[in-house]
């Protein structure tokens, strides 16, 4: 990298940045009066919000997405995505993506102060975490809520963001979710990290993909299940990760890769 490209990274990203807190600061309070609509009319309102987000992407880092594979996503009825999680970005795109999902999501963020007060409302799925066998219970009973909206809900299967090329092993609740929900999972790849990276403020240009991959249809046991999606997912991202010069992920050897179910 020059040191002039180098720079105008720096200076584009300061500028995205500077850009993105304060637009989302002006939102989260001018926008305060959606949480006396229906959750659907909110719902429509966030979406025209991170429309906007994605506009400050592309006008001043020059980044773009696109997506992959939509036909393997059930046309109907409630489903899983196990999706691969690299930054935050992803969590702001699957409302442009999959339209009313509902994402897995910790307990304390219901606590931020206004974003909190969105999540709510707009009826994501909060776990508390604690004993494995209450947090798995309070996350299936607010899944089958959404369900019953037919929802797709998304969850991040390793439980928290993983950067291109660490290698972390998959948990249980993706399972959970599968076996009592009785629905398919469908697998979802991307490469976000190599352009919104975690724990650097560094936005870099070109063109985040992601790709949604064929389903893992209801009723297999769950080690079963478990094992397809991630012999799936792991070699789709690295494929998607490596294709713009990242580096593939390389399974600890005294652990292969496996699912962690006990």
């Amino acid at each position: 990298m020059t040191t002039r490209h180098g720079l105008m990274l720096t200076l584009r990203s300061i500028l995205f940045n500077t850009a993105f807190y304060i637009w989302t600061t002006i939102c989260c309070f001018g926008l305060l009066w959606m949480l006396l609509l229906p959750r659907r009319g909110m719902v429509e309102v966030v979406k025209w919000y991170m429309r906007t987000l994605y506009w400050l992407e592309r006008t001043i880092i020059g980044l773009r997405y696109e997506v992959k594979g939509l036909e393997h996503l059930p046309k109907e009825g409630c489903y899983l995505v196990g999706a691969k999680h690299q930054s935050m970005w992803e969590t702001m795109k699957i409302h442009l993506i999959l339209g009313d999902p509902a994402i897995i999501l910790k307990w304390e963020l219901l606590f931020i102060p206004i974003w909190g007060w969105y999540a709510a409302k707009a009826r994501m799925i909060a776990v508390r975490r604690g004993k494995r066998g209450s947090a798995i219970a309070s996350m299936v009973a607010g899944a089958r809520r959404v369900c019953e909206e037919s929802r797709p809900i998304v969850i991040f299967p390793q439980g928290t963001r993983t950067a291109p090329g660490e290698y972390r092993p998959y948990k249980i609740g993706i399972v959970a979710l599968y076996e009592q929900l009785s629905v398919p999972i469908v697998p979802m790849a991307l490469n976000s990290g190599m352009f919104w990276g975690r724990r650097t403020f560094i936005r870099r240009p070109g063109t985040i993909t992601v790709e949604f991959l064929p389903p893992i249809p209801p009723g297999l046991p769950r080690e079963e299940a478990m094992a397809r999606l991630e012999s799936a997912l792991e070699p789709a991202t690295d494929r998607l990760v490596t294709a713009v010069g990242g580096p593939a992920t390389i399974p600890p050897v005294e652990q292969p890769p496996r699912a962690v179910l006990a």
